[in-house]
């Protein structure tokens, strides 16, 4: 993206009096069938209802029921479709199974992520085409992670449940050293007295070994987040970003910070529900009754599942389990260390249970996030933002 010069560009403090939206700018939401994507759509349809939104969702073939359930209670609500975006015509049963032919067999792992590519990014940048794109994503403020980032300079990531709405593309540049002065003079145009004094304190702080641009850029939404989000749209004006074309912006005013318990809040106030695969079901192993769920949308066979979120696939649905061992052949199965047909061996059940039980005593204290769920108690490594946000 080429960044703007010192002097600020004409359009960059147009502030309407009426909401002006450029319809050639399209506003999307990737849906996937969990909580995060789910309640994002359910935000921003309360809250922002001149957006234009359009819903979509990558069928692999290979999702769970409940998730195709979770998104037609999602239509009812949003009284919209959800566009389920064409992966591959092919005479195959599933996407999946075409691609993984294609693949000779190769399963895809946490270092050969295959199926995200084939089966969500490139129908998502197939379908939004060359336009100015909008691209909404539910990564919360109690997150710390960007997810992904389309390499297209036509799509722009925001994320309306965090304090800092912009994706580190943006926020890089912008906080650069040659930006200084720009910023300064459009931070004129935004506060006065003490904030701006402070703004400009911050401002003149390079970024460097002993100030990080972490720190830098929460400083500077402390002084004022709204603030901010007008400087950066100024800031776009002269860049190639779709939000260069958008005089004004109703999330330039939005100072919300959206974290788990908000997320669960959204879906049950909306009737919209938690997806049936949070659910916690219950075991028992040595006498002891423990707790176990599904912590992610997403493929049934997912690699990034927990061994504890196989046992609750074999032992929950255990045709799609039988199905995922199918899969495993010619030496290639889901997981590094074993397969599946060995972990559903009676004692390696009991040991995974075992282990998931002492973590679950172990990361009790995560109940501080105010979550009842157990796959907030556990605590999940997603991997992969884009099948399981």
């Amino acid at each position: 993206q080429r960044p703007p010069g010192l002097a600020l560009h004409k359009k960059a403090f147009i502030r309407a009096n009426t909401y002006s939206m450029d319809t050639s700018v399209r506003h999307l939401i990737g849906i996937s069938g969990g909580k995060d994507s789910a309640a994002l759509a359910i935000y921003l349809h309360q809250k922002h209802p001149e957006l234009p939104l359009e819903y979509y969702f990558c069928d692999t073939g290979k999702e769970l029921d409940e998730t195709y359930a979770l998104i037609e209670r999602l239509e009812a609500y949003l009284g919209a479709k959800v566009t389920k975006l064409e992966t591959v015509q092919s005479d195959k049963e599933t996407p999946f199974d075409h691609f993984l032919e294609q693949y000779g067999g190769y399963l895809p792992s946490s270092i050969s992520r295959w199926c995200t590519k084939k089966m969500k990014l490139e129908p998502f940048e197939k379908w939004v085409g060359n336009g100015p794109v909008i691209s909404y994503v539910g990564i919360r403020d109690d997150e710390n992670r960007d997810g992904y980032i389309s390499k297209k300079s036509n799509i722009q990531t925001i994320f309306p449940f965090r304090y800092n709405l912009w994706s580190e593309d943006v926020i890089r540049p912008l906080l650069a050293q040659d930006q200084v002065e720009f910023l300064k003079k459009a931070y004129a145009q935004q506060l006065e007295g003490d904030a701006l004094a402070r703004v400009q304190e911050i401002l003149s702080r390079p970024v460097g070994k002993f100030y990080a641009q972490a720190k830098k850029l929460s400083d500077l939404l402390n002084v004022s987040a709204r603030a901010f989000n007008y400087v950066v749209h100024a800031w776009l004006q002269d860049s190639e970003y779709p939000l260069a074309s958008l005089n004004t912006y109703s999330l330039l005013d939005n100072e919300d910070r959206l974290g788990i318990a908000d997320i669960y809040r959204l879906l049950e106030e909306s009737g919209v529900g938690i997806p049936e695969y949070y659910q916690e079901r219950t075991f028992e192993v040595n006498g002891k009754v423990g707790k176990y769920a599904r912590s992610r949308s997403g493929c049934y066979f997912c690699f990034y599942q927990q061994k504890i979120e196989w046992v609750w696939l074999y032992e929950q649905h255990p045709e799609l389990f039988k199905k995922a061992m199918g899969y495993e052949k010619d030496g290639y199965s889901w997981m590094d260390e074993e397969t599946l047909e060995e972990i559903i061996q009676p004692a390696r059940i009991q040991k995974i249970k075992e282990d998931a039980m002492a973590a679950y005593a172990r990361n009790q204290a995560n109940r501080a996030k105010n979550s009842t769920y157990l796959l907030d108690i556990l605590g999940t490594d997603d991997g992969c933002a884009a099948c399981f946000i």
